[in-house]
């Protein structure tokens, strides 16, 4: 679809990659008809594209793809026996509805959690009715973004709920989950999800004169009602609207309609085009909790016409005759819904795809007088795709062009009239189904050939690519996933390794500023940001190592600390855990004997088998303090994995409870001790590295508001000195000089490798991928041989979740996560209750995106879960899509 070679226009838009299908005869694959394409909040893409056999028998397929990814598509047979018209992803991006032209309806959810396992349990049939609409339900939730407010330090100013009704409510407010659909002939079919798992279904007619339905759209309203556009193709017939209304009476659901004011295009009352446009091709409501404004696109063989419209209430002129005898007051005033234009283009090239923003900007202060300043945020924006092959982004109200991006025929002015454009050789290749992504930062495309492109969106569009602009509009946007637990993938695209650390540092201040409760809400998912981020540039990759590092360390500890239980059921308020780390902070005696005795032991007491079946995680915090330990004489590196703990007095602190736990369970179980290779048999080993890791732990307080004391619930204590850090003493370092002349130091597996590509497109060189086939990438950051980062060709695999060794070739199937390469097992070696509580936490999720879920502070349902884990395999062979290479996923929820 693209020119490599070309890129966009003042760099406001440019092609970050493309990924094609292998060159197979034109018997065997060819693009549906028509094309749908859907993106998620997890930043998965959906689209549709068919197989065709021998016998000219046609699979209607549904592909999914993980963006960091795109060439480990995973293929599903959807089983439709006609052209799949609609795909939806719902607002967690865990499940797609697919809907056909033959009145079929399939609902697609994850199977354990894998994005290569999908299952259709449930769906819906109109028999023979071609569906043209579809849309989930709306969930209640609604999130209003106030750029205007980004500088604010709360953010409940900068992001605030907007109250909005659910589209129908369980008992106790509850949403109802289900879809509705609108098909060819007028009728309105609405789906609905029971607890039970039952589908109550029930089909009406939009009004009692049918007709045909060429395109129509969905939009919620804030009273919970539904309404419906549609058209019948004809620009010459008006656009009619209709509100739904959804019950459930008797266990039956029930369906209302009313009829709402309808519209006709401009450009069909205008004498010089009125005959000009005779078709309308597009119709979209600006968003689908924007039931008051639509976009309409009318079109010719060769050119079109876009118009945006706005549904507003006006008052109706009373005559004086009656003013006379009732006087007008007031609310009084009668009323009348009216659509009026807001805008509309020039003569463009035909259209052949809309694509609308994903991001509730609050348009309260950024109205049609922002659109004709300079100034313009992501998310006021939507895309057009052209026949000639280009795509302009325009804004969603005054429908000026902010910019293009062209496809190889070469560019022309924005303002040349389609009709004055020379003509090409043959027709242009042009996207036939376009999304953009959740923050609008990213737009990917399908074409003509069934190739998939993904193009930036630069976050300062209409301004000249400035830093600090730019740095604003990443952080705020940044912000916004933290908040929501949206993935940031296609945030990503636009950071350059300039920017890492300025935007780590301002995103910390940020959360600073939050309150202690928010925080602790926070605590791992900015942890998981920031590792992300210092990816990307190669000053900071090792703080990846500490950043994944620090996300396990607080995992284990809540992990192993919410084993232990009160001896007795009445005990005070606090738990073992909070007193275990009441007791460490008050005593800071080096020797752990004597803090050991300060516990009540009968709170530590656990199950034999459970304690063995630790042992591994055990191993872990014993490595890593030694590791710790041992480099602390090269402290000064940082480009050494670990520097960060050296000066953490919080995490020195967590280790140092766990050094105590970890003691007491080896004298109900030695067997469950970490194991140290020493030159000294008499030697105390876990003493000696508890009196060193004391002494570093007394150096560095945990101080302030953001302790991980508070973050992680827990008030900060008065028994420890909280004075200023000093600097180890030359006697605390000459003795971890001498720890490797007295035991074996630890080769920790520090950041796995991972191949995804956001690290790749740092440079803004396009790359051209292949479906199904593994690329050759050039080497990024992360892959630098750095100190503790380097790994030999054929180095045995870990699970890194459960520090398994899995050998060289694992035998076991396995998964990887796609953003940090974490490997680990698909099923589990060990059936202890405490293990699967460990293995129950990575069920969703991975310590790439460790804590994103539905608790955010500002919305009670937002995206449960984003990419994570795929399917290990062998090296990466060419699969044809008639037998894709699987993905699997795992996907984030649960925090410490």
């Amino acid at each position: 679809m693209c020119d490599l070679r070309r890129p966009a226009a003042g760099g406001m838009m440019d092609l970050a990659y493309v990924c094609e299908w292998e060159k197979w005869s034109k018997s065997t694959h060819c693009p549906s008809v028509p094309l749908a394409c859907a993106w998620s909040c997890r930043n998965l893409i959906a689209f549709t594209m068919d197989l065709r056999s021998d016998d000219q028998d046609l699979t209607r397929m549904i592909h999914i793809l993980d963006t960091e990814h795109p060439w480990d598509l995973h293929s599903i047979p959807s089983e439709h026996h006609e052209a799949i018209t609609c795909l939806e992803w719902d607002q967690s991006g865990s499940r797609l509805l697919s809907a056909d032209a033959d009145g079929q309806i399939k609902c697609w959810s994850m199977a354990d959690h894998l994005a290569n396992s999908w299952e259709s349990s449930v769906g819906s049939l109109v028999e023979g009715d071609p569906i043209v609409a579809l849309s989930w339900l709306h969930n209640g939730v609604k999130l209003a973004l106030h750029v205007e407010k980004s500088g604010a330090s709360s953010f409940g100013e900068k992001f605030s709920r907007v109250k909005f009704s659910p589209s129908l409510t369980l008992f106790g407010g509850k949403p109802m989950e289900g879809w509705i659909a609108v098909t060819v002939s007028g009728l309105v079919t609405v789906s609905l999800l029971k607890p039970s798992g039952q589908v109550l279904t029930s089909t009406e007619s939009l009004c009692r004169l049918r007709g045909r339905v060429a395109l129509a759209d969905i939009a919620f309203t804030g009273g919970g009602n539904i309404v419906v556009a549609t058209a019948d193709g004809s620009s010459a017939s008006p656009v009619q609207f209709y509100k739904v209304c959804v019950s459930v009476v008797s266990e039956k659901c029930r369906i209302d309609t009313e009829i709402l004011p309808s519209l006709f295009m401009r450009c069909t009352t205008d004498l010089n085009r009125k005959d000009k446009f005779p078709a309308i091709t597009h119709l979209k409501f600006l968003a689908r909790d924007m039931s008051e404004q639509v976009l309409l696109c009318a079109s010719s063989q060769t050119s079109s016409i876009v118009e945006c419209w706005s549904l507003r209430k006006e008052g109706l002129p009373v005559n004086n005759i009656f003013q006379q005898i009732s006087p007008v007051v007031g609310d009084k005033q009668p009323t009348i819904l009216k659509w009026r234009i807001l805008s509309a283009t020039n003569d463009l090239d035909r259209v052949s795809a809309v694509a609308l923003p994903k991001l509730p900007i609050s348009l309260t202060n950024t109205d049609l007088k922002v659109a004709s300043d300079t100034q313009f945020y992501p998310g006021l924006g939507l895309a057009l795709a052209f026949h000639d092959g280009s795509v302009h982004i325009v804004h969603r109200l005054s429908l000026q062009t902010m910019a293009v991006f062209y496809s190889s025929a070469a560019p022309r002015p924005v303002d040349e009239p389609a009709m004055k454009r020379p003509r090409t050789a043959g027709p242009a290749v042009h996207l036939k189904a376009m999304q953009l992504s959740w923050t609008s930062l990213a737009l990917v495309g399908i074409d003509s050939h069934g190739k998939l492109s993904v193009l930036r969106l630069s976050p300062s569009m209409g301004h000249p690519l400035e830093v600090g602009l730019a740095l604003r509009h990443l952080l705020f946007l940044l912000e916004y996933c933290m908040v929501t637990g949206y993935d940031w993938w296609d945030i990503l695209l636009h950071v350059q390794p300039s920017m890492v650390q300025s935007l780590v540092e301002k995103l910390h201040e940020e959360y600073t500023r939050q309150t202690a409760a928010l925080q602790q809400v926070l605590s791992t998912r900015i942890l998981a940001m920031k590792a992300s981020l210092c990816k990307l540039s190669p000053c900071t990759v090792t703080r990846v190592c500490d950043y994944h590092t620090k996300l396990f360390l607080i995992a284990i500890s809540s992990t192993l600390k919410s084993l232990l239980r009160p001896h007795f059921l009445n005990t005070p308020d606090k738990s073992p855990g909070d007193r275990l780390t009441e007791i460490c902070t008050k005593i800071t005696d080096v020797d752990i004997d004597k803090v050991m005795i300060n516990l009540k032991t009968e709170e530590f007491v656990l199950d034999m088998n459970t304690l063995q079946a630790l042992q591994q995680l055990l191993q872990w915090v014993g490595d890593f303090v030694l590791y710790l330990l041992a480099s602390l004489p090269n402290q000064g590196s940082l480009l050494r994995p670990g520097h960060s703990f050296l000066r953490d007095g919080t995490s020195l602190g967590m280790l140092r409870e766990l050094m105590v736990v970890i003691r007491i369970w080896g004298l109900l179980k030695p067997s469950c001790l970490p194991v140290y290779t020493a030159t000294s048999d008499t030697q105390d080993s876990m003493s000696l590295l508890f009196r060193l890791l004391t002494k570093l732990w007394i150096c560095f307080p945990s101080t302030g508001p953001c302790s991980v004391w508070v973050l992680l619930g827990w008030q900060p204590l008065p028994g420890r000195d909280e004075g200023p850090a000093s600097e180890p003493d030359e006697a605390l370092v000459d003795e971890c000089c001498l720890l490797p002349s007295q035991l074996l130091i630890p080769s920790l597996d520090w950041l796995p490798a991972s191949d995804g590509l956001v690290s790749r497109l740092q440079p803004k060189q396009p790359l051209r991928l292949q479906f199904g086939r593994a690329p050759t990438l050039p080497g990024s950051a992360a892959t630098l041989q750095l100190d503790g980062l380097a790994r030999a060709p054929g180095q045995p695999k870990i699970d890194h979740l459960r520090r398994l060794h899995l050998g060289a070739c694992p035998t076991e199937e396995c998964k990887a996560c796609t953003r940090c390469g974490c490997v680990t097992m698909l099923k589990s070696p060990n059936r202890t209750t405490a293990v699967k509580q460990w293995e129950q936490r990575w069920i969703k999720n991975c310590l790439a995106v460790e804590g994103r879920g539905p608790d955010a502070c500002v919305t009670s349902r937002a995206s449960e879960e984003a990419p994570a884990f795929v399917q290990l395999g062998p090296q990466s062979t060419h699969h044809s899509p008639r037998t894709p290479r699987s993905l699997d996923h795992l996907h984030p929820e649960d925090r410490p």
